[in-house]
């Protein structure tokens, strides 16, 4: 049996673990991670797309709508 980290735990997601996480959908998360290619959350391993967790929390709080 495998262990494996739970999405709470992780320091980085994926756009689809972000989804689940934030319940924002794929499209609408794509959309931020392009607008925001250059700010502190976004993590780029080659073509992949990583968010961190903790500093997107501190965005999503520092906005009113998305």
């Amino acid at each position: 049996m495998e262990n494996q980290v739970q999405i709470k735990d992780k320091f980085c997601l994926t756009i689809d673990e972000a989804a689940e996480y934030f319940n924002i959908g794929e499209k609408k998360l794509r959309q931020i991670v392009t607008e925001n290619l250059h700010s502190d959350f976004i993590i780029q391993n080659g073509v992949k797309y990583l968010i961190k967790r903790k500093r997107f929390e501190t965005f999503l709080n520092e906005i009113s709508a998305i």
